[in-house]
């Protein structure tokens, strides 16, 4: 090997360290890592093949809601300080629990009292305490478009349905002003959204972005558009891409600022951030070929 060749592989091999260096797994061996949350300087997570949400406490993992029912999603902290997690099972529901994971209330239905089919994926809270949530749909290869947005209003007792025909709804999320709301659609490889009118209904939907516009990845996959999300304080959002082992951090125009490439994994589903945003929590799928879905909880940089 000659001198030059030695030098590129060493700077391969340090750079490689470099990014390594960067994750640092904070939870391992979680079946189906999701829905991770930093409350009170506490990292929550799901794990929806175990059905559990899950506490970490100085470095280890205390299950502290093991609903088999349930196949634990999406989590979201309301401003009573209880916690909205998605039940992804079929049919789906929306349990609130104490922040000790004891639940205090379940809907199993819509203000039209039909079921939650396909299950909730995931919920988002606004600044006035309401919150929407996705409903999938059926899944499969060629999964019917029947994907819908919920919205519980401030003080109101059950969800009603305020968008319809999604292309595999799954992670949502509010712009900083309240004035934007975020859909994953992925199978439509996709993130809409839509403005947020007073009374809570949405209207003017469009596509925000099309991630194999933003990014070239090897894999072919109608699974690979975007999984589940979450907005900075700036308003950029962060979006876990399943199947393709990264997150992409997005400004409100829709460029592209930043790729965070998770090693962990090629299942990224979803992020968190810690006080003050300086890191960012990923949800991460060892090998997303694998239907046990074995996974892990990674720290990166916020970089």
């Amino acid at each position: 090997m000659n001198v030059r060749l030695c030098i590129t592989v060493l700077f391969g091999l340090l750079a490689s360290i470099s990014v390594s260096a960067q994750e640092t797994v904070v939870a391992s061996n979680v079946l189906g890592p999701e829905g991770p949350l930093v409350v009170d300087g506490k990292l929550y997570f799901v794990a929806w093949e175990s059905n559990q949400l899950v506490r970490m406490d100085d470095g280890k993992q205390t299950v502290i809601n093991g609903d088999s029912k349930c196949s634990q999603n999406g989590l979201a902290l309301t401003k009573r300080n209880t916690f909205l997690l998605a039940c992804d099972s079929e049919p789906g529901a929306i349990i609130e629990t104490d922040l000790q994971g004891k639940e205090l209330r379940r809907w199993t239905a819509d203000a039209d009292g039909k079921p939650m089919a396909g299950g909730v994926n995931d919920i988002v809270v606004t600044s006035n305490d309401g919150a929407y949530a996705t409903l999938t749909g059926p899944g499969g290869d060629q999964p019917p478009v029947v994907g819908k947005v919920l919205y519980l209003a401030p003080g109101a007792k059950q969800w009603r349905v305020v968008a319809d025909f999604l292309n595999h709804a799954n992670g949502i999320a509010v712009s900083p002003d309240q004035q934007t709301l975020y859909v994953a659609e992925t199978f439509g490889n996709t993130v809409k959204k839509f403005k947020i009118n007073e009374d809570g209904s949405l209207g003017d939907r469009a596509n925000f972005v099309f991630l194999n516009l933003l990014v070239d990845d090897a894999v072919k996959s109608m699974a690979l558009g975007p999984d589940s999300m979450k907005v900075d304080h700036a308003g950029n959002l962060y979006v876990a891409q399943w199947k393709g082992g990264k997150v992409l951090k997005i400004s409100p125009n829709g460029q592209l600022l930043h790729v965070f490439k998770v090693t962990a994994g090629d299942g990224t589903t979803n992020v968190a951030f810690d006080e003050g945003e300086k890191n960012i929590y990923v949800t991460v799928v060892n090998d997303t070929r694998d239907k046990k879905y074995p996974g892990s909880v990674v720290r990166l940089p916020n970089d």
